[in-house]
């Protein structure tokens, strides 16, 4: 027995120093490198993706770990592929003397006895399987990551980089390419399908090879009834389940934000955004299919915000990211355009905070002089005297270019910042041609100011990255009382036919030429911006915001659901009638006009008025002014003297006249006229 014991610890010994040397064999593993390139995802607010970007060999490779994994699959997985994954150290002894046991037995490959580590090891190293050299280099780089990253850490590589066919990688970019959903949410049949197709990704890609997949998928079903992982029943109803016979494409939602969101913050691999998936994906069908017949060359932009908390919930760029013809790579979201008459709601905003006007004042809508500048109405046509509540609505030019007369242009542009806005102006001092889109905005500054007047003038600083909402703090854009006019004042503008009237408060647009069309408007919580037109400023003929802009504006409202209800108005806002308000408020006044004192016009013959006399007298209506009056014909008198405004008058010759009223201030009214017998 003595005589043993050298030998035994010479055995000992011997053993123990074979296992050191095997550890230093393990240690001393230069392993290949661990650190997984993984597309750049951009995500919704719930976490659903938007889009993604394949990595620099083309490869989809989405990020993925276990806990964002269906537990199926998981399980499923390690039972067919490496049963006893959480006990071997790496390499599984018993099944690799399996399989060669069967390989003698039968002359050939049975089965195989590679571990889910020696997999992973294959994958980072893209190594054979059929050489021993190769094999060899699997159990010591598994063996190695065994103990440098462990079970989990392996499984995380496992799944970032198993093979689904074509340039797809990692079980996320499988489960979204071949069912159209996240891991998290596969069936058995789904799970099943994935399990089997690393084995031989190209053989049995299902848009390729339909028949193989169903077979390897009912195989790995088959087994998961054998090993208890899936009741028979259950196993047996998933190998009815077709399986895909097309790869769907990536999600691409938000492509022009995408790219704005990765080129702010090029080192990161996820970018989170205020979006909403399921909201942005109707948009953009509704924005592809308003467009479609407009013309080839036509394109739009669409922005919805939450205007209360300022998370910006879709922003569509153009119709279609791929779309040549229509420039669709150009992001008119933040591109800078005319605003058009977008911008009168916030000169009349200015106006009911500064006193100078009410809803109700009375203003003139007649040819007007402004020094050079002698603006015209949309339509050449023009109203007289009107409430200021019916020349907002009705978008009249001389009323809001009188307002920011009033104002001052600069005060204008100082309320445009306040609200976040940057606007690009022209060469020079700002002028009154500002009021009527003479400067550039763009789509996110007037979702930015009409979000200001739905939240009572305080500004909202509208944001698309989650957790990077801006500081709400600064001055108000305007009182809360002269918002809540401005809002009240849209509301009361009338909506397309079909929709709902009297909800949503919005203003249309359109710059000079037809060169773009606008709309913005807003509800009780959201605030929807629509551009429409050419990204290379060319005219679209016949183009109007309220034509073409305005229907996609409460198509986009449509899909929000029911509006919600605009906010009651403020404790201190007067609500009255003309004849109510007080004497200063009653009719506006041009600065060096006395508010009290009506401006002399003609309220008839109206200017280019073409009149058949038949011999009867010329009727005249006179209206303001301070009498006695004069009329001239072509500068001769027709009558002096007059304290009436009414007067029948004998006409002059027939063809072109002028006619001119002069009162005792020296104040003339004239028009144009075409007398015929």
């Amino acid at each position: 027995m003595r005589a043993l014991l050298p030998a035994l610890a010479a055995v000992l010994f011997l053993g123990a120093a074979a296992r050191d040397a095997v550890d230093r064999w393990i240690d001393a593993t230069v392993l290949p490198p661990l650190a997984t390139e993984t597309s750049v995802e951009v995500l919704d607010r719930h976490g659903t993706l938007l889009r993604a970007y394949t990595v620099e060999d083309g490869r989809w490779r989405l990020a993925a770990s276990p806990d964002g994994v269906d537990p199926l699959y998981l399980k499923m997985l390690v039972a067919y592929e490496d049963r006893r994954f959480r006990s071997h150290p790496g390499i599984d002894a018993r099944a690799l003397l399996r399989a060669a046991g069967q390989a003698l037995a039968q002359g050939r490959i049975v089965s195989g006895g590679s571990t889910l580590s020696m997999q992973t090891a294959r994958l980072l190293e893209d190594s054979g399987t059929g050489r021993w050299a190769g094999k060899l280099r699997q159990m010591r780089v598994a063996l190695a990551l065994e103990r440098r990253i462990g079970k989990d850490g392996i499984l995380a590589l496992y799944l970032a980089r198993a093979p689904f066919g074509g340039n797809l990688e990692g079980i996320a970019a499988g489960s979204l390419a071949w069912f159209g959903k996240p891991p998290a949410r596969l069936g058995p049949a789904e799970a099943a399908l994935l399990v089997a197709l690393p084995q031989s990704p190209e053989t049995r890609r299902p848009d390729r090879a339909a028949d193989a997949a169903r077979i390897s998928r009912d195989r790995v079903l088959a087994r998961m009834a054998e090993a208890g992982v899936l009741d028979p029943e259950t196993a047996a109803r998933a190998a009815l389940v077709p399986v895909p016979t097309t790869r769907r494409p990536f999600p691409e939602l938000a492509p022009h934000l995408a790219d704005r969101a990765r080129a702010a913050e090029p080192g990161a691999r996820i970018h989170r955004l205020t979006l909403d998936a399921g909201l942005q994906a109707r948009l953009e069908t509704l924005v592809r299919d308003t467009v479609r017949p407009m013309g080839a060359r036509l394109s739009a932009a669409l922005i919805v915000a939450d205007h209360r908390t300022g998370e910006i919930l879709a922003e569509i760029g153009s119709p279609d990211y791929t779309d040549i013809a229509r420039d669709g790579f150009v992001d008119m979201a933040v591109a800078t355009r005319s605003p058009g008459s977008t911008l009168k709601p916030l000169i009349y905003g200015l106006a009911f905070a500064e006193g100078l006007a009410h809803p109700e004042t009375l203003i003139e809508d007649r040819p007007t002089a402004f020094g050079t500048y002698r603006p015209s109405n949309f339509d050449g046509r023009y109203r007289g005297t009107l409430p200021v509540r019916a020349a907002l609505q009705a978008s009249l030019n001389i009323p809001a270019v009188a307002l920011t007369e009033a104002l001052g242009p600069a005060r204008l542009l100082a309320r445009l910042k306040r609200a976040g806005a940057g606007p690009v102006l022209p060469d020079g001092p700002p002028g009154l041609a500002i009021a009527l889109g003479g400067l550039g905005l763009t789509l996110e500054d007037l979702a930015r100011l009409y979000a200001a007047l739905a939240e009572g003038g305080r500004p909202v600083p509208l944001y698309w990255r989650i957790g990077a909402a801006p500081a709400a703090d600064g001055p108000p854009v305007l009182t809360p009382e002269a918002a809540w006019q401005v809002a009240d004042i849209l509301r009361g503008v009338p909506a397309p036919a079909s929709a709902p009237q009297g909800r949503i408060a919005f203003k249309t647009g359109t710059s000079y030429g037809h060169r773009d069309a606008w709309a913005v408007g807003f509800d009780g919580r959201h605030v929807v911006a629509v551009w429409i037109g050419r990204p290379d400023g060319t005219p679209v003929p016949g183009a109007f915001g309220a034509d073409r802009a305005a229907p996609l504006l409460f198509d986009a409202f449509a899909r929000l659901g029911p509006p919600e209800a605009l906010p009651p108005p403020p404790p201190g806002t007067l609500i009255a009638a003309n004849s109510a308000l007080p004497a200063p408020l009653r009719r506006f006044a041009r600065p060096g006009e006395s508010p009290g004192t009506d401006p002399l016009r003609l309220a008839f013959p109206p200017d280019g008025a073409d009149l058949t006399l038949d011999g009867a007298p010329l009727a005249v209506k006179i209206e303001g002014g301070t009498p006695p009056f004069t009329l001239l014909a072509d500068g001769r008198p027709l009558a002096t003297g007059l304290r009436h405004r009414t007067a029948a008058l004998p006409a002059p010759g027939p063809g072109f006249v002028t006619l001119s009223a002069i009162d005792a201030a020296g104040h003339a009214a004239r028009a144009r006229l075409h007398l015929t017998d």
